[in-house]
């Protein structure tokens, strides 16, 4: 079997894609494993299939690079809002596993598309001892802010959190300072079980973590700045870039949340089994 695949990064999150509109494609969890398998495969922290709708302009299927059906993946919502843009789909607006999405492309350079992404609205936070907090941004999200995240094991913490009693079904866990005026963060991803060079929904429910310990008191200054339309925004470093996320803050939590950044054209080829 031989399968045309495209290979997208978002700030150094990586992923195949197919477009399987036709629905031909069905894969088993070895054949994603393979694809995925950066040294017998194409490599990627995800595998996705753009699949026909009929409510929305596609769908979006994301599996981890475990082979299993991930949840909501944020860099691989705007590297497949990218890749529909390639293939002539001109409405963003498509369903994933947590609900429907919408997206907007800011500008196109290059290989580089910039993509902004409308994730779903959050009403739960947990907060637990020692300034741990738990938001499900689409994905699970366990959001740290060690006093010495210069030393932290991110793999070997990410591991013991990702599968800790707290969290049955396993858990993202996402690592956060304060450098330079933004937040820095990296997250050890369940599915992946390591570290990516950034996390599309770990990014957002960090922000979204520290926007509500700043209300808190516990974090001051003024990294997340209010724009004139009244919605929060703040810029945030991973290991592969840049991010952005924007929100509004409401009674319930959080609504018209927005995640923007690159998401990068590598290369296309096809992949026989």
């Amino acid at each position: 079997m031989k399968i045309k695949c495209y290979k997208y990064h978002g700030a150094g999150n990586d992923f195949v894609i197919a477009d399987n509109r036709d629905g031909s494609i069905s894969l088993n969890q070895a054949q994603i494993r393979h694809i995925c398998d950066r040294r017998f495969g194409i490599g990627a922290d995800g595998f996705m299939l753009l699949n026909k709708s009929e409510e929305k302009s596609f769908s979006m299927v994301y599996f981890n690079s475990d082979g299993f059906e991930g949840s909501m993946c944020g860099n691989g919502g705007r590297c497949i809002t990218a890749f529909a843009d390639k293939c002539g789909i001109s409405d963003f607006e498509f369903s994933a596993t947590d609900g429907p999405h919408s997206a907007s492309i800011l500008n196109r350079e290059g290989k580089v598309t910039t993509v902004s992404l409308k994730m779903k609205d959050v009403s739960d936070v947990t907060i637990y001892p020692d300034n741990k907090m738990f938001i499900n941004t689409g994905s699970p999200h366990l959001i740290i802010f060690p006093d010495n995240f210069d030393d932290t094991d991110v793999d070997k913490e990410g591991r013991y959190w990702r599968h800790h009693s707290s969290f049955p079904e396993g858990t993202n866990v996402n690592f956060v300072k304060i450098e330079k005026g933004k937040l820095f963060v990296r997250t050890f991803e369940r599915g992946v079980e390591a570290e990516t060079l950034a996390c599309g929904t770990g990014v957002t429910a960090s922000v979204l973590a520290f926007e509500t310990l700043s209300r808190n008191n516990f974090f001051k200054g003024d990294i997340i700045k209010v724009e004139r339309n009244g919605a929060y925004s703040t810029d945030v470093d991973v290991l592969g870039g840049h991010l952005n996320v924007k929100f509004r803050k409401v009674q319930s939590g959080f609504e018209d949340i927005w995640l923007t950044g690159p998401a990068q054209f590598v290369f296309e080829c096809n992949f026989e089994f």
